[in-house]
């Protein structure tokens, strides 16, 4: 999802800076971006307040000071019975999905009140409104960033940095690939009979009745960074095929 959305920036004149742990895909997505504008490549450690300090120097000196940042950096992390997951579990889903994000932000946000612009775009999730009881800890670090998504918007929408969320659910990503790769040898199916179950039982709410592409999730992302979302501030849009049941949140 991050690359596909790094390459609707590019399409649309923004020069990019994309980040990942060291061994992470980050060499292949500029080979592959490249062509279609300036794109650098910084690597770093969310969870490492030095490693984001080095990744916002590097930015700035490839680029100089940023007027969007987009937060797509989270894993699964622990799941299970809650009664099961250790502290370890919960603070390290916490650590990269939640305080990833608020390093990141902190960061970003002094730039971009200086020049009286700025888009933050954070990724959430159908769970953050609608949690799984077995994986609570990336429920709860989602709910998380909604939270901090909404107080961010008040405390600095007034320097016009305008902050919002998306808010995917089931999209065809490598996390997802390996979720249903699992299924798929636990019930003795094939993958994509995994997916179609996993959708029949685990997600009755996302009426398409398939996977998510991660374009269509960079769309909204891309939507939101540009000035036709000038007016929204706050907000979150679920990329999700209907699969929050509730009106609310």
């Amino acid at each position: 999802m991050g690359k596909e959305t790094a390459r609707l920036l590019l399409e649309a004149g923004v020069r990019v800076a994309v980040t990942d742990k060291p061994g992470g895909t980050l060499n292949d997505a500029v080979r592959e971006l490249s062509p279609l504008g300036e794109i650098v490549a910084v690597t770093g450690d969310v969870t490492k307040v030095d490693e984001v300090t080095a990744i916002w120097r590097q930015v700035r000196e490839k680029l100089g000071d940023p007027d969007i940042y987009v937060n797509a950096a989270g894993v699964t992390g622990a799941t299970g019975d809650f009664l099961e997951v250790d502290d370890a579990g919960w603070l390290e889903t916490l650590d990269i999905n939640l305080m990833g994000a608020v390093r990141m932000c902190r960061e970003a946000i002094p730039a971009m009140r200086t020049k009286g612009w700025g888009r933050i775009v954070l990724f959430a999730s159908e769970d953050a409104v609608q949690p799984y009881i077995d994986e609570l800890a990336y429920c709860a670090s989602k709910a998380g960033i909604l939270s901090l998504a909404k107080g961010l918007s008040k405390a600095y929408g007034c320097d016009n940095v305008l902050v919002n969320t998306v808010s995917p659910a089931f999209i065809a990503t490598p996390m997802t690939d390996k979720m249903m790769r699992k299924r798929a040898e636990e019930k003795g199916v094939s993958f994509d009979e995994a997916i179609a179950s996993f959708l029949e039982e685990e997600r009755p709410g996302m009426v398409l009745k398939r996977r998510g592409k991660p374009e269509e999730v960079a769309a909204a992302v891309a939507f939101l960074c540009s000035e036709r979302a000038s007016f929204i501030n706050g907000a979150g849009i679920r990329v999700d095929s209907g699969s929050v049941f509730t009106i609310a949140g």
